[in-house]
């Protein structure tokens, strides 16, 4: 108890001595989650939306194949997008190892089975009603995904809000796709792992807090768009 109480004192000492190290992590954290979430919403809601309104062959083996991937192991797809981009691997040659880039793949490939499974289950049978309507008024193919969006809007912030959540405090596929280098690759939750395995337990329940603060943060705003769109 008393490292957690000292730890909030470190969080706040942190947050308001503009302390460099931290800022830089966080900055890192978000610069990554963000743009993986950027990523994975643009490929998996159209690709949610295309599977649940569209039949075809092996479609129910597709669902479960993505369902599936919904509860990878986040080291288990940080150690394939490794072997993908090591020296030796099919994309070695262009060294991404260790760098922004590939961390940045990695919470993609995490993130995109979750927001389109969520997709999917948001539009249901929806997505053919909602097609057949776009198709009496006319529509073209964009003009139907933009109506099925606004339709199915509740679903698919909930599908955004619970892939930002995955990615923002995930720790195994950045660890070994980034190597947790300072000022370079090194995120929120690496930097807790390094701390705890330091013995530095109030900076890292520090640094900890932050990390809830700014997940709040971000998740009540997306919950306001939410709750503005049902209105």
């Amino acid at each position: 108890m008393e490292i957690i109480v000292e730890g909030i004192s470190e969080a706040v000492r942190l947050i308001f001595s503009f302390d460099r190290e931290v800022f830089e992590v966080v900055g890192l954290s978000l610069e990554v989650s963000g743009l993986s979430l950027l990523i994975a919403g643009i490929l998996g809601i159209p690709a949610g939306l295309v599977i649940a309104g569209r039949r075809f062959r092996m479609k129910h083996m597709l669902m479960r194949v993505i369902y599936t991937l919904m509860g990878m192991p986040p080291v288990l797809c940080g150690l394939i997008v490794y072997i993908v981009f090591m020296r030796r691997g099919p994309f070695g040659s262009l060294r991404l190892n260790y760098t922004v880039t590939v961390m940045i793949i990695a919470q993609t490939l995490l993130i995109l089975p979750i927001i389109t499974g969520l997709t999917m289950s948001a539009a249901g049978e929806r997505t053919e009603k909602i097609q057949r309507l776009a198709r009496t008024l006319g529509a073209g193919r964009l003009q139907t995904l933009r109506l099925s969006v606004f339709e199915l809007r509740f679903g698919i912030i909930t599908a955004l809000v619970s892939g930002f959540s995955r990615g923002i405090s995930e720790v195994g596929a950045v660890m070994i796709v980034g190597g947790n280098i300072e000022g370079k690759t090194r995120t929120m939750t690496t930097y807790i792992s390094q701390l705890k395995g330091m013995g530095e337990f109030e900076r890292a329940v520090a640094v900890g807090i932050i990390l809830l603060v700014l997940s709040f943060i971000v998740n009540t705003v997306l919950y306001n768009i939410q709750k503005e769109t049902v209105r």
